[in-house]
């Protein structure tokens, strides 16, 4: 007679914490403004003004935005100040940096509110593998948060995780 299979995974207490579970909804937008500078280097602050003033900035409405300039121009601060002016009543974040800059402080506002509690004292595994732009310094974020209160945390899957942390209490 053939022995029992018993999957211990789904017996154990074991806690998965998936990153895409608080992707924030939305969609991103990157906002290059080397399209408005003289020959994508030189920022005129009278045509630049003109320019944003004129720009249609619906198209930006609920979207999470990052502006940047892909050149190597020098711009001042106060410009995309001035662009966060037009952008504030329709956007949902605005961030000067790429997508990954605007992934990883959407994720550190849902990170600061996130109530960790129902994590006291189990074993969990953050799951590593995934289908959205989960930034590297989510991962960092989260762990620092779970570590005071879990019993341990690994990264992966069940069926192949690797230890990060084990609590001594």
């Amino acid at each position: 007679m053939a022995a029992e299979i018993v999957n211990r995974v789904a017996s154990s207490k074991l806690v998965t914490f998936d990153l895409e579970d608080h992707y924030p909804k939305g969609e991103r937008v990157v906002f290059d403004i080397k399209d408005w500078l003289l020959e994508g280097f030189v920022l005129r602050e009278k045509e630049f003004r003109a320019t944003a003033k004129d720009h249609d900035w619906s198209l930006y409405e609920g979207c999470f935005v990052a502006l940047t300039c892909s050149t190597d121009a020098i711009i001042p601060g106060w410009a995309y100040m001035l662009l966060s002016t037009y952008l504030a009543p329709v956007a949902k974040k605005i961030v000067v940096g790429d997508l990954e800059t605007l992934e990883t402080i959407l994720y550190t506002e849902v990170l600061q509110n996130l109530d960790v509690s129902e994590y006291e004292g189990l074993p969990v595994i953050i799951k590593g593998c995934s289908k959205k732009p989960v930034p590297q310094n989510a991962y960092i974020q989260l762990i620092n948060k779970l570590q005071p209160v879990a019993k341990s945390i690994m990264y992966g899957e069940a069926c192949s995780s690797v230890p990060l942390f084990k609590n001594s209490k």
